[in-house]
């Protein structure tokens, strides 16, 4: 596990729009995008659901500076070649821009079995998400330390919350992808389980019931992962901003490591009803930060900072342990000054209407920096900020 030297190594997959930079609506350039990029970074970047979207995939890190400079280094690298084509690319949770009627699919097998399983279900199905790979091998303990990240899901939703337009539209949420995801019967929270057998008889019960494409690959927000000894958290929005994703990786990974330890002092989780937890990510979803919702240490309805202190509490010795608790802790104190990404686009659309939260958005998508003032249109890119990171490309195991 780990490094070698007992660090859980972390890595992330983000996802991104396309978009033209001349009207700023999604293009479904991302297999064009992608295979330009690919033959420089390998499997690093690849296609994702829609021809709206391109993917990148860190490698295996230590370290949140580590990471943080592989995002960098993929999202300009990604962005460069997406000019090539005359396009930028946006990471928003939704198409700010464009994205109405039924979306372009990519051409692979998983993605056309899904539109056959789905229909109607996937016809606006254009969404980016950050998802954060923690190494952990075990898959009896990975399955138990899903049942308490269960959970704090809504919290990380709140954090990460980017996504509050639609094609055009303020949808009157904070993370309107959260929203989109929570309508198919097999994505949100993993299911509270009694052991990793469990985990797959519910999941090919559910295959079996037609519910799910693949019983070997479940979509939950938190899951074992089906081909890498991973744990892999996947509730998130992609964030703006680079620093952003290396924060929010840190307080997963911080997670992950003392519910292990939970469990490994024989903790299974707590029971919370599948029904609640699926009520609270939708006020999550709605509202995102600084909202309300249920704090699982006292179980009470807290507003979102004061649940995220509990949070920082609770994983406060893996933090200091991994050397992440300043990293996160300065991203809580740029939430409570900016709030989260969906602040940011409605400020931005205030400052000058859509055009002005795309052209935000793309400004940020290779800055390494923390945000703009909360009623400006973003900063421009730091052209001092990290280079390229040492080492090849790689997958997005951790």
């Amino acid at each position: 596990m780990g490094d070698g030297g007992g660090v859980p190594t972390v890595g992330v997959e983000e996802e991104y729009f396309l978009v033209r930079a001349d009207t700023r609506a999604v293009a479904p350039a991302g297999p064009r995008v992608a295979d330009r990029a690919a033959r420089a970074l390998g499997d690093s970047v690849a296609g994702e659901f829609t021809d709206f979207q391109v993917e990148v995939r860190t490698p295996p890190c230590a370290t949140m500076d580590e990471l943080h400079a592989h995002v960098v280094r993929l999202r300009r690298s990604v962005a460069a070649y997406a000019a090539e084509e005359g396009l930028r690319i946006c990471p928003s949770g939704t198409p700010v821009i464009g994205g109405g009627g039924r979306v372009p699919v990519g051409d692979h097998l998983r993605y056309r079995a899904g539109v056959d399983l789905f229909r109607s279900l996937m016809d606006d199905f254009a969404v980016c998400s950050l998802h954060v790979h923690v190494s952990l091998p075990d898959r009896e303990v990975a399955a138990l330390v899903g049942n308490h990240l269960r959970a704090w899901l809504p919290m990380l939703v709140e954090m990460s919350a980017n996504s509050p337009f639609y094609d055009g539209r303020d949808t009157g949420y904070a993370s309107w992808r959260s929203v989109i995801r929570l309508r198919f019967p097999g994505q949100g929270p993993q299911p509270y389980v009694e052991s990793f057998d469990d985990y797959r008889r519910i999941a090919s019960a559910m295959a079996e019931a037609g519910a799910m494409s693949f019983a070997e690959l479940p979509f939950w927000d938190v899951r074992p992962h089906p081909r890498l000894p991973t744990l892999e958290v996947r509730c998130m929005d992609v964030p703006a901003e680079p620093a952003d994703s290396a924060a929010v990786a840190a307080v997963v990974r911080g997670l992950v490591v003392t519910c292990a330890r939970l469990v490994e002092n024989g903790d299974n989780g707590p029971r919370l009803r599948g029904e609640l937890l699926r009520g609270i990510y939708w006020r999550s979803a709605r509202d995102g930060w600084p909202g309300q919702g249920l704090d699982p240490v006292p179980g009470r309805v807290l507003p979102a900072p004061e649940r995220a202190r509990g949070l920082v509490d609770h994983i406060r010795a893996a933090l200091e342990e991994l050397g992440d608790l300043e990293r996160v802790t300065a991203f809580l104190d740029r939430l409570a000054v900016h709030g989260t990404g969906a602040h940011r686009q409605r400020a931005a659309y205030r400052a000058g209407g859509l055009s002005a939260v795309v052209d935000d958005l793309t400004r940020a998508t290779t800055s390494p920096g923390s945000g703009p003032a909360p009623d400006a249109a973003g900063p421009a890119p730091d052209a001092a900020g990290p280079g390229p990171a040492p080492g090849g490309a790689g997958g997005p195991a951790a």
